[in-house]
């Protein structure tokens, strides 16, 4: 937000907030602070801890302006996911990568992809589909071999092949990595995120591959409007990321 104007929250929330008004016109980018900044009738935007709002990529930054421009009469954060993406690389990342890179590597330690089911076939077979292309690029071209089970028990992930993911999360930089988690979280898959990250997959893709459990048992048992919901919204979310994690290379 301008220096002189409340920000409003960038957050979801179980229920509906009171959104605050549309209070200003124009909506530029400009180089500030060593990045491209987002300005408000050409007053600077900051993020919920009032630090600038500027981004590294001009594309990045053009991609933020057009959801404040696309606002209606209220500002309303859930249709703004780029700009929480951004406010929580700011704020959340910047300084402290080593501990998001750490959340990234525990994500890796148990990931989705590791855990098999028993059973039914069609699940097997549709996890195999979807699971088993990631894991063998993971081990071929990240040099991160990952060890298989049934069940849900943990198993070990060899400490070479954390080492080697942990490498590669390493060389982002803090918006990309930012990007990385959300997108790791959101999937319960480090290697996931890394597919789309190295363009192994498209966001779609590991979208897909990240929902074969829960797909199955809608396709048994149905869908409720509620987990539907949550599902589109983390959805929205996921898409930025991966959105993002484009536009940084712009």
């Amino acid at each position: 937000m301008p220096d002189d104007e409340k920000a409003p929250p960038t957050g979801g929330a179980s229920e509906k907030p009171s959104l605050p008004r549309r209070f200003y016109t124009d909506v530029t980018v400009a180089d500030e602070g060593g990045g491209h900044a987002i300005q408000l009738d050409g007053r600077p935007v900051r993020t919920p801890r009032k630090a600038l709002l500027a981004v590294p990529g001009h594309a990045l930054a053009e991609a933020i302006a057009e959801e404040w421009r696309g606002q209606g009469d209220h500002i309303d954060p859930r249709t703004m996911p780029l700009t929480k993406l951004a406010n929580t690389a700011i704020d959340g990342v910047a300084g402290q990568m080593d501990a998001v890179i750490d959340d990234v590597l525990a994500h890796a330690k148990a990931d989705l992809l590791c855990y098999r089911a028993s059973g039914p076939e069609a699940l097997l077979e549709a996890q195999a589909r979807h699971w088993d292309p990631v894991v063998a690029w993971a081990g071929e071209e990240l040099r991160a071999p990952v060890t298989l089970t049934e069940g849900v028990v943990h198993v070990a992930q060899p400490e070479s092949s954390l080492g080697a993911l942990r490498t590669e999360v390493e060389r982002l930089g803090e918006f990309e990595l930012a990007a990385l988690h959300v997108m790791t979280a959101l999937t319960g898959s480090a290697l996931l995120a890394l597919a789309v990250a190295r363009k192994r997959l498209a966001p779609e893709e590991a979208w897909e591959a990240a929902h074969v459990d829960e797909d199955f048992q809608i396709s048994q048992w149905g869908e409720d409007a509620e987990a539907k919901a949550r599902r589109v919204a983390r959805k929205r979310d996921f898409d930025a990321a991966a959105r993002a994690l484009e536009l940084c290379e712009s």
